[in-house]
């Protein structure tokens, strides 16, 4: 088999961008309103989502859903952006019309916690077309009731035990649209996609993170050229 030949352009800005792990697009991806879908970021820093390659973004944070972050996520978003809409601290009504509100927003579809009742996915599949995305945390959680009730994919966020999770789901439901935490790890990602995962989530390094490595690099760069620099600064 020939492999394509792929031209690349970065440009000398835009290339300090961030990727996800190149071992995603192994997986079969999924389909949502006419764009193909394998990989997720997993974050709700604007600076990291404006910059990263991947497919979609999940944005889900521990507060209450609120539509002035999801608003600000959607716009800066240039992928497709799947919404927390409650199931912890938020359920019932607040959830449903949340998810109406983000649907309006310009949302690919609605996360919603493990912890949600199935009278809320009720409310939220009544008032949405979008997807709904129902979290699975332990492969000992019955999902025939959450499908029953609405659910149109799966989120499967075990940690380590992800795979084996994904794996008795997918044994159950062969066609059910399963998305994935991927892990650190090539070897943990395509753990994941062997074991029937769909799509995968991928959690970037934190705005910290890639701050601390360029100021480390600075710092290097400017004890390289101190002299240089401090001579600059007193003929000035």
């Amino acid at each position: 088999m020939v492999r394509k030949y792929v031209p690349i352009y970065e440009g000398n800005l835009r290339k300090h961008t961030l990727s996800v792990p190149r071992c995603i697009s192994e997986c079969s991806g999924i389909r949502v309103f006419g764009r193909r879908i394998k990989s997720l970021v997993f974050s709700t820093d604007v600076a990291i989502i404006k910059n990263i390659n991947a497919d979609a973004v999940i944005a889900v944070y521990p507060f209450t859903p609120q539509p002035s972050i999801t608003q600000a996520i959607i716009g800066i978003s240039e992928v497709p952006v799947f919404c927390g809409v409650g199931g912890g601290l938020t359920n019932g009504v607040r959830s449903a019309s949340m998810a109406a509100y983000v649907e309006h927003q310009g949302a690919y579809g609605v996360v919603c916690n493990s912890k949600i009742g199935l009278d809320t996915i009720r409310a939220i599949k009544e008032a949405v077309e979008i997807p709904v995305v129902y979290t699975v945390i332990s492969e000992k959680m019955d999902i025939e009731p959450y499908l029953a009730a609405g659910v149109d994919f799966v989120n499967v966020s075990g940690a380590a035990r992800t795979p084996e999770i994904v794996a008795e789901i997918r044994a159950k439901y062969p066609e059910l649209p399963i998305i994935a935490t991927g892990g650190p790890t090539d070897e943990t990602i395509l753990s994941a996609i062997r074991a029937g995962a769909n799509a995968i989530t991928y959690t970037p390094p934190s705005s910290k993170d890639l701050f601390a490595k360029d100021m480390q690099e600075y710092r290097y760069w400017y004890e390289a050229h101190r002299r240089e620099v401090d001579e600059m600064l007193n003929e000035e």
